[in-house]
């Protein structure tokens, strides 16, 4: 299966909805709980809100690279990304909110003002990425779905909306990890009939180049793919579950 041209105004609205289910979680915390560790190894709530906001601008400055063709990096570079983000961890709750608002609105004036002859427009994420523009909004809408359950706000993966989950998984199986040389070869199944390849390429007919299936629910493989599960859900037809290398 491969992945289809994007729906760009539906992946639009589609961040806009994730970002007010965000928001509501957020808004619940205090002061104290923001300085408490999500579930990111070494980051609190704040790093991950921060985090956030900044990569609603850094998806702006795509958005206009698209629209006005004048390259613009997603970021200064990477020191200056993670000095923002260790920068703005510490803010209070307040400060917090009215930044993810503010760049939630930025990111969607942007999306606004792309022509539509632009969107398949192609730009440079970070680590050299090409993408489409019209793709930018998907990206967008993984950040917030994912980070959502890392906030560890009661948020989980059960929680994400259906076509995210189906959307991440074919972007994950046809893009992220399509050839990757630190996964093993895959044969990713869903229980209602789908299935991709993915991971590092075969090289024969041999049993020893033959692809690991896994099977389960669209949303167990997303969680699994992207670190936000254990895999205990999928069936891997007796091989060891792959360890996924991090997205």
């Amino acid at each position: 299966m491969t992945v289809t041209t994007p729906d760009f105004p539906h992946d639009v609205a589609a961040v806009h909805e994730a970002t007010e289910q965000l928001l509501v979680s957020v808004s619940k915390l205090d002061d104290a709980a923001v300085g408490e560790p999500s579930l990111l190894p070494g980051w609190t709530r704040g790093h991950v809100l921060a985090h956030l906001a900044r990569n609603a601008d850094a998806l702006v400055n795509l958005l206009t690279w698209a629209r006005t063709d004048v390259p613009t990096s997603m970021y200064a570079s990477a020191e200056a990304r993670n000095a923002d983000i260790e920068r703005d961890a510490d803010r209070p709750l307040a400060a917090h909110l009215e930044d993810l608002r503010e760049s939630a609105a930025r990111f969607a004036a942007a999306a606004d003002a792309l022509p539509r002859a632009r969107r398949a427009f192609e730009v440079e994420m970070r680590n050299g990425v090409v993408e489409r523009a019209d793709r930018l909004p998907l990206r967008r809408l993984a950040e917030v779905e994912l980070h959502h359950v890392d906030l560890g706000v009661g948020h989980t993966l059960d929680q994400l909306s259906p076509g995210f989950v189906d959307s991440e998984l074919a972007f994950l199986a046809t893009v992220k990890f399509a050839g990757h040389a630190g996964l093993p070869a895959l044969e990713l199944r869903t229980e209602d009939g789908r299935s991709w390849r993915t991971g590092a390429a075969t090289t024969g007919a041999g049993t020893g180049d033959a692809p690991v299936v896994v099977t389960g629910s669209a949303r167990d493989l997303v969680g699994w793919l992207t670190g936000r599960g254990d895999g205990a859900g999928l069936d891997s037809h007796g091989s060891v579950l792959p360890v996924v290398p991090p997205l």
